[in-house]
This record gives C-alpha cells, structure tokens and sequence, in this order.
C-alpha cells in the first residue's frame, strides 16, 4: 500500500480510504489503466479499419467477447467507427456485470437504474432479435441521453424507456408480441392506443407531454404518478397497446411467474471506484468531495436507497430469475453490507456463484460469492458485482 504522506490526496479522503479497507495507489495506478470499448456484433471484420482510422491497435480483451482495450489517451469520440454505430465505450467491469446476467434470446431484462446508457445498449446486442428490455431511469434528462444511444446504434427495436423512480416502479415486462392483441375485450378496442414510436410527435401531444412535466420535479417522478414513456421501439411490446394495458401493474404473486427473467441494479453512488470521476475533483474542488462522497448523511441517504433499489428489484425478478447488483463504490457500507441486510430480509434471495469469474482478473468480496474489480488488480475501473436468484416461496 502506498505511503499516504507521498499522496495528492487529501488527508480527509485517505482517512476515508483507510477506513474502507482501500488501497489509495488504485488512484495512481488509474494513469494506466486502458479505456475500454465494445464493438457491435457484426462489426469484426472492420477491426483493421477502425484502428487504421484511430491510428492505435485494438487489444483484444480474452476474457470479456466483444471488448477491445486501449490506452486511456486514446479518443475515439470523434472517429467514424463512433459516429456510425460500431463501437461504443463500456468499462470492461461494467461489461462484465452484464455479462453475469446471462441474458439469452427471448429474455425479459429490467435495468433499474439504465443511464447513462452503455450497459443497456449491450443487454440489447446480446439480447438478439426475441425478448425485450425495459430501462429505468428517475433523471429524464439522463434518460432521454440513453435513447439518443439507442438510436445511435440501432438498438431500440426492443426497448422501452421509463423516466420513473426505481425503488417504486411497478411494470411488469409486456410477454404478449404487439402483433397478437385478438383476445383483448371490445372495449379495449376504442382505447387510444400507441402508434409506432416517432420523435416528431404531434403538436397536441408535445403540448399534452410538457404540461404534464411542469406539475413534476424535472429529476424524477412521484409514487402517483404514471412513469412517464419516453421512448419505445417497434417489437418492444407497446405498439398496438392501450394505455390502460401499458401501465396495469401486476401483484406480488403475478410477478413470480410474469416477472422480469433479468434485473440489473447499477445503484447510484459515491462513484469512489470511479478513479477519474474522483480525479475530477483536482478541478471541481476538493470541498466538493467532502460534500459529494464523504458526507455523512449523503452516504447514509445513499446506502438507504441502494437498499430500496435492491428491494423493488427482486420484487419484480421473476422465481428462477437472475438479478445482478453492483455499484462503482468500493466501501463495504454500500456493497457487502446492503447484500447482507437485503439477504437477511428475503429468505427467498440465495446469492449465486459467480463461475465466469474464475477466468477474470477480479477478486472475491468480504462476502463469498461477491466480486470487486479495481485498476490494481483488474486494470478496469473499480466496481462491485454480487448476483441473486429468487427461489420459490
């Protein structure tokens, strides 16, 4: 471990470290750790274009399909590979927590807390051409960057987009295709139903939707309120649907057969694994660490909602189901500890082993069956990863 004394650090954010068990090289080790990209599948054969574009070799990562490392002063923001779609970054940890939901075709997925967008965006390239995934976010504007996303690389098809509160958000997936809707009632038949998804909606309905955003908090939705839809693609189970059948919400004991097949809680955080999230602060200030990660009452207001998060999640997770939570933080009060409240509560959670990660660069969290990846040992950002199955009550 490093000599704090010799640390940029300041003295109240190594206490912080200290405390959590964290080694403070992880943010000097940070310097070179490689970026991380994923190509869209298909794209394999325009490898050597892409580097010839971006004037650097794509390392491929062995442990991770589809991911490609390099160096972390490489930008590709600007190169055409990135403006048409074929690759986009992801960290490789974040990868992986994706990865550890073994989405198959025909899958449900619910990702709770989707923005910004570059985990959503791989459910959907594994989740091929069946299934459906339905993203969450409480920030619209977050939210609205994941659609830009979606279309970007012609990944909406099976998507919808909820601007919602994840501790409360209550829609179970849509199982029934939008072109086989025979059996529902005559009445049903007069509803408004939703037309194919176009983002020049009409005037009345632009005007309907921001009137409707002015008697609500521009960041996030009440428990009264319906989520707000914002996006959805052709095959994603909305067209053709009422709106009375959109948001009809389904009781605990629907949920474990009609549930979601896969959840992801990527749980807001202190972003403390995040190194150069935390590297910013050099610019933002360092006052603006205290208040954003070392804040007493902020972390206990954060490890409170990562519970409730935690909680709606599994309650929509499907008996037999996979759910996944992680969070960039690398303390045991938002990780380890939230696992261990939230199994002491449901007695239908069992915690999975993880076998993927015996060929991963990662290792096991003060709980067994736990991963955290970090730069040291994973020369990836850091992040925490735990999967749940819910057993049948």
């Amino acid at each position: 471990m490093e000599d704090p004394s010799q640390s940029p650090l300041p003295e109240a954010f190594l206490s912080f470290l200290q405390a959590n068990g964290i080694d403070p090289s992880i943010y000097i080790a940070s310097d070179s750790t490689p970026r991380y990209l994923r190509l869209k599948p298909g794209s394999e054969a325009e490898i050597e274009g892409i580097e010839a574009e971006i004037k650097c070799k794509l390392e491929k990562v062995n442990w991770l399909p589809g991911f490609y490392s390099l160096p972390p002063d490489i930008l590709i923001a600007n190169s055409k590979s990135y403006l048409d779609g074929k690759i986009y970054g992801i960290d490789a940890a974040s990868g992986a927590a994706v990865s550890v939901l073994n989405i198959s075709p025909g899958d449900h997925v619910l990702d709770l807390c989707a923005a910004p967008g570059a985990k959503l965006c791989m459910m959907l390239d594994l989740l091929g051409d069946s299934g459906s995934v339905t993203g969450v976010d409480v920030a619209r504007h977050r939210l609205a960057a994941c659609r830009t996303m979606l279309q970007k690389y012609s990944l909406g098809d099976r998507c919808r987009l909820f601007v919602a509160d994840g501790t409360t958000f209550s829609l179970a997936p849509l199982r029934v295709d939008s072109r086989s809707r025979s059996c529902e009632s005559s009445f049903e038949e007069k509803d408004e139903r939703f037309r194919e998804w176009t983002s020049r909606r009409p005037w009345k309905e632009r005007k309907r939707a921001a009137k409707a955003r002015e008697t609500m908090s521009l960041q996030s939705v009440t428990m009264s309120e319906n989520p707000e839809l914002i996006f959805y693609g052709r095959h994603s189970g909305v067209v053709g649907l009422s709106k009375n059948k959109l948001y009809k919400t389904v009781s605990d004991l629907e949920v474990s057969s009609c549930g979601y097949d896969k959840v992801l809680v990527d749980a807001e955080c202190t972003h403390d694994g995040s190194v150069k999230h935390i590297q910013k602060f050099e610019n933002w200030g360092w006052t603006t660490l205290q208040r954003r990660v070392l804040d007493a009452v902020r972390t206990d207001s954060l490890t409170l909602l990562q519970l409730k998060l935690l909680r709606n999640g599994f309650r929509l997770l499907k008996v037999g189901g996979l759910l996944v939570y992680s969070t960039c933080s690398l303390t045991v009060a938002q990780n380890e500890d939230i696992v261990e409240q939230f199994l002491k509560e449901n007695t239908s959670a069992e915690l999975q082993e993880i076998n993927e990660a015996e060929e991963w660069p990662c290792k096991s969290g003060r709980i067994p069956k736990t991963l955290r990846f970090d730069p040291l040992t994973s020369q990836t950002s850091g992040l925490f990863v735990a999967k749940f199955t819910k057993l049948a009550a």
